[in-house]
């Protein structure tokens, strides 16, 4: 069993990926925890609070950051032609929800208890900003040999990103929360743009999913229309799933190709959030990537096999 701690800011594709890790029958989902990003806080932590409660999971949720790590950086927007007004393709979730319960404690100090309570044994999916994870390192850098690795959505290496042409939107989110996570000490795989824009979802396949896994599924299809819309002219039909290539490297790592080096962000200016990769092996002079620890970093993937995975996982158990 994976023990998986799920950084997210739901979002239409984190719900997917928070379905995915609910129904897979090797992960322990141990909590989620929400960060500001396709909504605000307050949005983020009610989607992730009315997705536990409508699909019916157990782990708790703990709010987490709503600004970036270095207090009144420049502020982005929630993307709100992508997911909604709501975050989760304008469905209509309630404004609030009542009656499930938040864990007393902030995402960062949640993060800490959870690995230490379970040294060795976490493996954190991030999918949003990577400001909670940075929290956490400030406040406890002890946890830093305890987690078992850290896997992120995250990052456009050999291509270009999504918010600029230099930056993927999470990095872009908060670059010195990320670069602070790249240069940490501990195993960080990074599933970046790279390979999630192989991964399309067609509109069939998330019928078959509908049709296959009831209740649960039913709810997925409906909150997943406005953002299909929105990739209507960019992928020939259906939408890509970022997040839930992330979760599917947990439980299936044989389909990726990894490169490996250290990481560094970009913070500030015109590239602000792009992500470099210093490869292993390959000389350079001296530079702020020396003696860092390598990262590695995926540069293609099985989408096919992928796909037929997030299929099977979903549809493992039928509700309604």
């Amino acid at each position: 069993m994976h023990k998986v701690i799920f950084d997210t800011d739901p979002g239409v594709d984190d719900a997917m990926a928070l379905l995915f890790l609910h129904h897979h029958p090797d992960i322990d989902l141990l909590g989620v925890t929400t960060v500001f990003g396709n909504g605000t806080i307050e949005t983020t932590t009610r989607n992730a609070l009315f997705l536990k409660r409508e699909w019916k999971i157990d782990a708790p949720v703990a709010r987490g950051a709503g600004e970036t790590f270095i207090p009144h950086r420049v502020f982005h927007a929630p993307p709100t032609w992508i997911h909604g007004d709501d975050a989760l393709g304008n469905i209509g979730v309630p404004d609030m929800v009542e009656d499930v319960p938040l864990d007393p404690r902030p995402a960062a100090r949640f993060i800490i208890d959870t690995v230490r309570d379970n040294p060795g044994e976490v493996t954190i999916v991030a999918v949003g900003r990577m400001t909670n994870l940075a929290n956490a390192l400030k406040e406890d850098p002890g946890i830093v040999p305890l987690v078992r690795q850290i896997v992120i959505m995250g990052g456009a290496f050999d291509v270009n990103g999504n918010v600029t042409p230099a930056a993927e939107a999470n990095i872009h989110g908060d670059p010195e929360a990320a670069d602070l996570v790249f240069t940490a000490d501990w195993p960080v795989v990074a599933i970046g743009l790279d390979v999630t824009l192989k991964t399309v979802m067609t509109r069939q396949a998330l019928a078959d999913i509908r049709d296959a896994a009831g209740k649960r599924a039913e709810l997925l299809f409906d909150l997943s229309q406005f953002y299909i819309k929105f990739y209507e002219g960019q992928v020939p039909d259906g939408m890509v799933v970022h997040d839930s290539c992330a979760c599917a490297y947990v439980v299936a790592p044989e389909l990726f190709t990894l490169r490996s080096g250290a990481v560094r962000v970009v913070c500030g200016g015109i590239a602000d959030g792009q992500t470099i990769q210093k490869p292993d092996g390959k000389g350079f002079g001296p530079s702020d990537w020396d003696n860092l620890p390598s990262k590695q970093v995926a540069t293609d993937i099985d989408s096919p096999k992928l796909l037929k995975l997030i299929h099977d996982t979903i549809t493992s158990v039928r509700e309604g």
